[in-house]
């Protein structure tokens, strides 16, 4: 039996926020939330919901994991995403035809926009 991911999880210390953000960039709705767990709609059609558990240590490090998100423009999806709390982490790089750049989201987990292919 092959496993199935149903859940991407990033812990966080502020539940409403971290939905505010993430919702709002991918276009997302909460589904579920209570006092320590927050999870917004699939990530498309079959996959994985998107959810975040509250937990009391702040980010210390680099993330381990982290998503990959393809947009048409980097630079205006970057702008887009600094309206809602995201800072840049550095700045564009990779083939000037199809450039990536790595942000954090307000907790400082790290996420990248990608040019889509």
């Amino acid at each position: 039996m092959t496993p199935v991911v149903g859940n991407i999880v990033i812990d966080c210390a502020d539940l409403e926020a971290m939905a505010a953000f993430w919702g709002g960039l991918l276009g997302l709705k909460t589904t579920v939330a209570n006092a320590d767990w927050l999870d917004l709609e699939r990530l498309g059609e079959g996959g994985p919901v998107l959810s975040f558990q509250r937990v009391p240590e702040g980010k210390k490090v680099k993330n381990r994991l982290h998503l990959d998100l393809d947009v048409p423009d980097v630079r205006a999806a970057g702008e887009r995403a600094a309206r809602l709390g995201a800072t840049p982490a550095a700045e564009p790089m990779g083939n000037p035809a199809s450039p990536f750049q790595v942000w954090r989201d307000p907790e400082g987990n790290e996420f990248c926009f990608c040019t889509a292919s």
